[in-house]
């Protein structure tokens, strides 16, 4: 069973998508979450990986300024 952490916070969701796209590019598996207000849009949508990569996919997040 996989541990999904929280590792990122994004405002709008093709910010979430360019983070996911270059964690994909390093071969690490992510999921979006979406929750933002359906009908206001506001709040946020979160990222998650499994435990086991979330040291990396942060460091990966930090060297790319993300």
């Amino acid at each position: 069973m996989t541990d999904w952490v929280k590792i990122y916070l994004a405002g709008q969701p093709h910010q979430a998508e360019i983070v996911v796209a270059v964690l994909e590019d390093h071969n690490i598996e992510a999921q979006v979450i979406d929750k933002r207000d359906s009908s206001y849009l506001f709040g946020n949508v979160e990222i998650y990986v499994d435990q086991r990569n979330a040291e990396e996919a942060r460091r990966i997040i930090a060297e790319n300024e993300l």
